[in-house]
């Protein structure tokens, strides 16, 4: 088995983001964002989108010969490219959004 590091993307039906890593590049791996924030906000949609909705998943980058160190490294990059540390954008809570 190909061991990758990743930093990925989360798109929730609420429109906020996550960013996250994973140390072995498992596509089932979804990242573990503040669960009552997201549910939360999911409480909002309307009925029909809490019934029927789609998670995305997007692969921001990858590498066979990180370390550990620059896989956290490019997690805080992509946090604060994205701003998924802005509560009104994201579900990351750190670093903290100083917006």
């Amino acid at each position: 088995m190909r061991k990758i590091k990743q930093v990925y993307k989360i798109t929730y039906p609420t429109n906020k983001i996550y960013i996250g890593k994973d140390v072995y590049g498992s596509f089932k791996y979804f990242g573990s964002p503040d669960m009552e924030l997201v549910s939360n906000d999911f409480l909002t949609l309307p009925r029909e989108i809490q019934l029927d909705y789609t998670i995305r998943k997007e692969i921001l980058w990858e590498s066979e010969t990180a370390t550990d160190e620059e896989l956290s490294k490019k997690e805080v990059e992509m946090i604060r490219k994205y701003q998924s540390n802005n509560p009104a954008i994201g579900y990351n809570r750190w670093p903290k959004f100083k917006g």
